[in-house]
């Protein structure tokens, strides 16, 4: 049966000056934590970039007609076999498979973003939350101590 080992949430305002104060509140957490549990710095540094690039995605997309002073919630759950990072914002929702990926060799205007979330991490979901929020899902699986990547559970699995 698999437990939470660790969890820690941060609330901040719809502004991109607090991405630092994001980052280091996250990086804080992966010294104590995951640094104990044989994550590497790659995989410490590729959750930072996820983290930070669906903080400003909420800030500049789905708050960017609402007042500063709207709440962006983050949580952390470490698993023993994964860390899941979620993101609340009160935008409009938005169906994110409707953007293209960008083409090899070409430019285009947006979408690098969910391009880049989707490299950075093992799963990337997106998604209404019952309270009219919308919740942007980052999974991150860990390796095991015989060094292979643990996907035994998908992450919606909270035993």
């Amino acid at each position: 049966m698999l437990s939470i080992l660790q969890q820690d949430h941060l609330t901040v305002k719809s502004e991109l000056k607090l991405l630092n104060q994001v980052q280091h509140w996250f990086e804080d957490f992966c010294l104590q934590h995951l640094s104990k549990l044989g994550w590497s710095e790659t995989q410490l540094y590729r959750l930072n970039l996820a983290l930070a690039e669906g903080f400003t995605n909420a800030v500049r997309h789905a708050h960017y007609a609402l007042p500063p002073e709207t709440a962006i919630e983050i949580g952390l759950w470490l698993w023993k076999d994964r860390l899941e990072i979620r993101i609340w914002d009160c935008g409009q929702p938005f169906n994110p498979d409707a953007i293209a990926e960008p083409e090899p060799g070409t430019l285009q205007v947006g979408g690098y973003g969910w391009f880049l979330l989707r490299r950075l991490a093992d799963r990337v979901v997106y998604e209404r939350d019952t309270d009219g929020r919308n919740c942007l899902l980052i999974v991150k699986y860990g390796q095991t101590p015989s060094g292979e990547y643990s996907k035994s559970k998908t992450p919606n699995q909270s035993q």
